[in-house]
């Protein structure tokens, strides 16, 4: 939706849509369409200022009609039923780089709003959250961790859920580097267009080590093909005996 909107803008004033490789760069980071990364790829003739005026306007328009990615409504549903090898319970939140407005109206369709009923507001943190300080956003782990933190202080068990306990689903690269980062295994299931722009560097992708953000504590950081991350075509293929995850029927 948000490369839709912005790509409908850059023709409106004669500039070309986005490359594969700037929407890969740019997609699932905080505020990406204000960066400096952004404007100085898109010589735009409009001031950044006016330019996400009408990006906000346009996007108000598409994503209104968001709909759930094939098999989450699937996924959600077993999981929330599901327990783990040992027989504790899968706890579920959610960590997204959407600020708090843009979120209701993605999720305002009937279809995809019966999603949140998996996952109770105390348990999702947004990008416009306070907890999540300024520039910390996505690939930075700050969000995962927040997410976690949420998770144990109202889970039902005694004991801590540790993050290498937590599996995350991510779309973007730098989501998945953030996850990486938290110390989470990650389920990346990319966009087909950016699945290909990314095939070379697969490894690379799924070990966090893309080098797209120079945000330091290189520590985080996964090993390339340490197991620690996936990738799917679609939620639909996710595994769950693989990683030790019973439905209950």
């Amino acid at each position: 939706m948000v490369t839709q909107s912005t790509n409908r803008l850059l023709e409106k004033y004669g500039r070309p849509v986005f490359t594969p490789s700037i929407r890969a760069l740019l997609m699932g980071v905080p505020d990406s369409t204000n960066s400096e990364l952004f404007h100085n790829w898109a010589q735009l003739p409009i001031s950044p200022e006016q330019f996400a005026c009408e990006l906000r306007e346009e996007m108000h328009l598409q994503f209104q009609t968001c709909t759930p990615l094939p098999g989450a409504e699937k996924l959600l549903s077993n999981l929330s039923r599901a327990r783990s090898a040992s027989g504790d319970r899968v706890e579920l939140a959610l960590a997204s780089s959407t600020k708090s407005h843009t979120f209701e109206l993605k999720m305002s369709r009937p279809e995809t709003k019966q999603l949140l009923n998996f996952i109770p507001s105390e348990r999702r943190v947004l990008g416009d959250d306070p907890r999540v300080r300024q520039g910390r956003g996505k690939p930075a782990p700050d969000i995962y961790l927040l997410a976690l933190q949420a998770l144990n202080s109202g889970a039902d068990s005694g004991k801590p859920i540790l993050p290498g306990e937590c599996l995350v689903f991510e779309d973007s690269v730098a989501g998945l580097e953030a996850g990486r980062r938290a110390g989470m295994r990650v389920v990346w299931v990319p966009h087909p267009g950016l699945a290909a722009e990314y095939q070379a560097r697969e490894t690379d992708v799924l070990a966090g080590r893309t080098g797209m953000s120079a945000i330091g504590d290189e520590w985080q950081l996964g090993e390339i093909d340490d197991g620690w991350a996936e990738s799917i075509p679609s939620l639909d293929h996710f595994d769950y005996e693989k990683y030790g995850i019973v439905v209950q029927l």
